[in-house]
Order: C-alpha cells, then structure tokens, then sequence
C-alpha cells in the first residue's frame, strides 16, 4: 500500500464539518457516476451539504478515470483547473487513475490534497476529517487482493429523475492487451442478491421505475458467488415500482443460450444489448486478447435479434489497433456494416503504459487513425439511420425524460431508442404509449397514443 502523510498546510477553513458543503466532478463511465453518488450520500450522512451552484465548496471530490492516457490528461487538467477556480478548498482525487497509477499520481498532481484509490471510498469522510485537524495531505493507495469483497456502499438515489445505475458487480479477470482496468479494478467480486434487492427497493421508494445494472465486466457477475447476470435482473424485477430493467456493456462470449432464453422470459427487462465488439477483424481481435472471433460474435446478434424482435445492438469499435493493416481494418469496416448496429461509439486506439500492447510493433499514426475514425463514423451513422427508419409504423412503450422545448418532450423505448413526442400537458416521467412516424438527426419521431398511458 502507498499511504504518505506530507506536511502541506493550507488556510483553515472555518466552521464545524456539518456547515461545510462538498461538489464532485466525475469522469468516465457508469461504474464511476454511481460511485460518485455513493460518495456523495456518505459525506451527507457525515453531515456535509451539497455546494449550490455557484457556491465555493470546502471540498471538492475529482472522481478520475485512467481507461486511456486521455483519460489521465483530463484528469490532471481537472485537478489543476479546480485548484485554480477553488484555492481554499480540500481537493480530493479519488478513482480509477490513483489506483492504478499511484506513484504517478502522487508525484504528478501537489495540487491534490487527498489521493486515494479505489479500495478506500468508504473511508473518504474520515479521511478528509483528518486532514482538517492535522493539516497534512493524504495519499492511500492500496493494491487490490484475490480475496477482495465486493464493497461500494449502496445508494438511495440518483441524479436523474427516471432511470438509475446500479453498480453490481466490480473488477475484471480479462486482461485485454490494451487495457488498464485489472490494475485499476482487481479481480471479479459480486454484490449479494440480497443488497441488489434492498437497494432496488430503496429506489423504487423514492421514484425511480428503471434500474441500469452496471459493472466492470457485467457478464461476469455471480461467478464468484454460484450465481448469474440473470439472478440479478430476476432480484431487481421482483421489486414493486421497477417497470424496466437494463443491462450495462456485456462481454460477448458470456452471452449463453441459457442466459437469452431466462431474460427473453422477463416482461421487465429491456431488449437492448451492448456487445463489446472493439473489432470486426479476427487478426486484430487475436491481437487484443479477446476471447471471440467475429464468427461467434455475428452467430449471437442473430441468436438475439430471434429471440428478442426489434432488439437493439450496440457496441464499442476501436480503429487503429497496434498492427492494424489497411487490410484488417477494411474487414473490420465490412463486418460492421454486415452486422447493422442500433448505435457504436467509436475511438481510436490509446497507447496505455502498463499494457501488453504499449511495446507492440507497428503503431498506428495519429493521422491514419482519425482517417479510420472518420471512415468508421460515417459507416455506423448510416445503420443507425436505417435502425431508426425500421421502428416506423410501431407503436411502444416510451420512458419519457425531459423537455427540450416547446412542448417537445424526448424519452426511450424499452430498447433504448430516442424518441421525440409533442405534447401540449406535462408528460415528463410517464411511460406512454406512443407511434412512431420517422426519424431524423438520431431521433424517432412519435405521436402519444393518448388513451393508453401506462404508468406515471
């Protein structure tokens, strides 16, 4: 474990711990934004208060991640720009960059006052108390073990009025070429299906209706624990109140049959499926240590899309892979238009030290990569139209969100596509019955059907 205690005074600030208020600021993925809320509700149940907007917090907590060195560049820039806007106030690193990198980040970053990784969230209350009274700056930082339990405290809330993540499952046993995350995450571990149920209870409680589970390796859950993704979807929809239930990004090849058939049989769960694909090259794939081929991976969108009609698959796709020829990335180009995916975020391969794949040969140039991008962009954005354009004609069940003016309200259908409704009545919150008409700029466009609304 690294844990320093460095003299580094600052001016006091004044008033008892329950006056002072806290901000966070998260980068990254879901994992890290339900992290972000756990924390949060630990430091309110120690008394603190959330800064308002435009109020100078006595403690601001930078929630980092370390998935590429973009990532850590943003997350030195946060802290150094957070420094600057707030000089009086605690600065808290916390997250995936430290654990991973926590010499680094120790070195690197003065400005941050407490670095802590990972392991230590729970403690961050104490911790910060701590440096209050002594005055000293804090960094611990302390390595992950085989035996580690899963141990994010639970929420009661969220920042969005109608869905909510839920963190279920942590760490990650894959260990692809180019990636961090078993450093910074440590090995699979599982929360209980009893605190799964507990927590869903809590926030059906206070409103919410649909429940986004989320983990490191999502597909893994229960493998520590003789139990699967699909006891945990079942735990969730036993709570009264839970109306759709999602899934967070899944490792292809823990997709079973079995695991199909048990959530084709659950009314609440959501048909959409984020299948990590990253490439739709095997070389490259080989390369990258996944545990699939494209064959495999095109054998289980069609297993889906029979089982689950209108299912919506989407995806992640990195272009210039170490040693990626025009070649393969011509395959992985036609492979993705073969399989016709919903949505795709696209990105382009990040050199990453601590990596198998930092030290192999024939890196990709910056140049070429963005070409690739581009390329890549262009080729998804039209599948994405098609997908949009063959929901016209349906009539769904549509969550819907927020105003974005006008009286034109957006929300998603159960797999997750946006949908645009007017509306001369606030309909935020309720789940309707709506047609779909057409499509445009990323949306479905949808009249209510006003005499079938579902729930509110």
């Amino acid at each position: 474990m690294l844990e320093l205690n460095d003299n580094n005074y600052y001016n006091d600030c004044s008033g008892d711990i329950n006056f002072m208020n806290i901000a966070f600021y998260t980068l990254g993925c879901k994992v890290n934004q339900y992290e972000t809320q756990s924390m949060t509700e630990l430091f309110l149940k120690n008394g603190y208060l959330l800064a308002r907007d435009g109020e100078a917090p006595d403690v601001f907590v930078i929630n980092s991640c370390t998935v590429t060195a973009e990532s850590d560049r943003k997350t030195r820039q946060a802290v150094r720009r957070y420094r600057r806007k707030y000089p009086d106030a605690v600065i808290v690193l916390t997250g995936c960059m430290p654990q991973a990198f926590p010499e680094d980040a120790a070195l690197s970053l003065p400005d941050a006052d407490i670095i802590v990784g990972n392991t230590h969230h729970a403690e961050l209350p104490d911790l910060v108390g701590q440096f209050f009274s002594y005055r000293r700056r804090i960094v611990k930082v302390e390595k992950h073990t085989n035996n580690e339990q899963f141990n994010t405290p639970r929420i009661t809330n969220f920042s969005e009025h109608t869905r909510a993540f839920m963190k279920i499952q942590d760490g990650c046993d894959r260990y692809c070429t180019y990636c961090i995350i078993p450093s910074a995450r440590g090995r699979i571990r599982s929360k209980a299906l009893a605190d799964i149920k507990a927590e869903a209870e809590q926030l059906a409680q206070n409103g919410f209706c649909e429940i986004v589970l989320v983990g490191i390796n999502l597909t893994s859950y229960g493998r520590d624990t003789e139990h699967n993704i699909c006891d945990a979807v079942k735990a969730v929809a036993a709570v009264d109140g839970i109306k759709r239930i999602r899934l967070g990004s899944l490792e292809p090849d823990h997709m079973s049959d079995d695991i199909l058939e048990q959530l084709s049989l659950e009314e609440k769960f959501c048909p959409q499926f984020h299948l990590s694909l990253q490439s739709g090259c095997d070389k490259t794939l080989s390369r990258m240590n996944r545990h699939y081929d494209t064959a495999f991976y095109y054998d289980l969108v069609c297993r889906i899309r029979k089982r689950f009609p209108f299912a919506a698959i989407t995806t992640d796709i990195m272009v210039g892979f170490a040693g990626e020829t025009e070649e393969e990335f011509s395959e992985s180009l036609a492979f993705v238009k073969k399989v016709k995916f919903a949505s795709s975020h696209i990105f382009s391969y990040s050199r990453r030290k601590g990596t198998v794949a930092y030290n192999l040969p024939a890196q990709v140039p910056n140049c070429e990569k963005e070409r690739r991008s581009r390329e890549m962009i262009a080729a998804t954005a039209e599948t994405e139209k098609e997908f949009l354009l063959s929901q016209a004609g349906l009539t769904v069940q549509v969550l819907i969100e927020r105003e974005v003016g006008d009286g034109t309200y957006t929300g998603y259908t159960k797999n997750y596509t946006p949908v645009l409704v007017k509306s001369s009545t606030d309909i935020c919150g309720k789940i309707l019955n709506v047609k779909i008409t057409g499509a445009q700029q990323g949306f479905c466009l949808g009249e209510e059907v006003q005499e079938n609304i579902i729930e509110s």
